[in-house]
């Protein structure tokens, strides 16, 4: 029996295959702005696997990205190496890499600490971002359910007229209601995959960069119902990723979303913030 779908599916297979093969090198412009968007990634990496929407915003908006390593994983051997990591993947997309009140996250391997309440506190005090990013509530790592809650908890010791665009995250456990799809083309996530990549010793012992793309193909199902509303058509994305955008504002957090919304590539993502 012909299969005519056993092209399509062995050359997904052969694409991963030869990509293994791949090395990256270079850097981004980076973007200076008053117009912020904070990451707070619970581990390196992170920011790379759900930072579409930042990517966008920097390339399409011209703010500037900050990512906030809230931990540098739970391996203190590792710690000095991965951060290292961390600043060629951040290095490359053009974004930032916070070091600190007086340069509390140093160059030494014991300065690798993870942030508490009172950092988080200081770091939106400072920065007063536009947006930041979190992992949602239910992320199934521990630490991301931690890293959810930290950022929660220091919101709500923020002034009263403190506000900004609250957008949340997944990985590795699916929102069930996220409210918002944004598309990726090739090229944007070709370099989440690249900055991905230089991780290095993480994606040696589990090459997720090579999987983002299947991952965005999948947001693009779930998200044609879950974000489009159950027994909607999917739009015609390609990759995206999924997230659930509110709003902090008078010491709460509101949706500020009527309904679902997918954004295409070209359409204008800084509108909805």
């Amino acid at each position: 029996m012909n299969n005519p779908y056993l092209k399509f599916v062995t050359d997904i297979q052969n694409g991963v295959e030869s990509a293994k093969t791949l090395s990256v090198s270079g850097k981004h412009s980076a973007v200076q702005s008053a117009d912020k968007v904070l990451i707070f990634s619970p581990h390196p990496d992170d920011e790379c696997i759900i930072g579409l929407i930042a990517l966008r915003l920097m390339r399409e908006a011209g703010m500037q990205v900050i990512n906030i390593p809230v931990t540098y994983g739970s391996n203190e051997a590792r710690r000095a190496g991965r951060a290292a990591e961390l600043d060629n993947a951040c290095n490359y997309l053009g974004w930032s890499n916070y070091r600190g009140p007086e340069g509390r996250v140093a160059a030494q391997p014991e300065c690798y600490q993870s942030l508490e309440k009172d950092d988080i506190i200081a770091i939106l005090t400072e920065q007063q971002p536009r947006a930041i990013l979190v992992p949602h509530a239910k992320d199934w790592n521990s630490r991301h359910i931690s890293t959810h809650h930290l950022v929660l908890d220091a919101l709500a010791d923020m002034p009263d007229d403190f506000s900004c665009s609250v957008v949340e995250t997944e990985f590795w456990g699916a929102m069930w209601d996220p409210n918002l799809m944004v598309e990726a083309d090739a090229e944007l996530l070709a370099d989440l995959v690249a900055a991905t990549s230089l991780h290095t010793e993480e994606v040696a012992r589990n090459p997720y960069h090579l999987l983002l793309p299947s991952w965005m193909q999948d947001n693009v199902r779930r998200g044609g119902e879950l974000v489009g509303g159950q027994g909607g058509a999917a739009p015609d994305f390609k990759f995206a990723t999924l997230y659930r955008l509110s709003r902090w504002e008078n010491k709460t957090i509101r949706q500020c979303l009527d309904t679902g919304t997918m954004l295409a590539i070209t359409d204008n993502l800084k509108e909805i913030l």
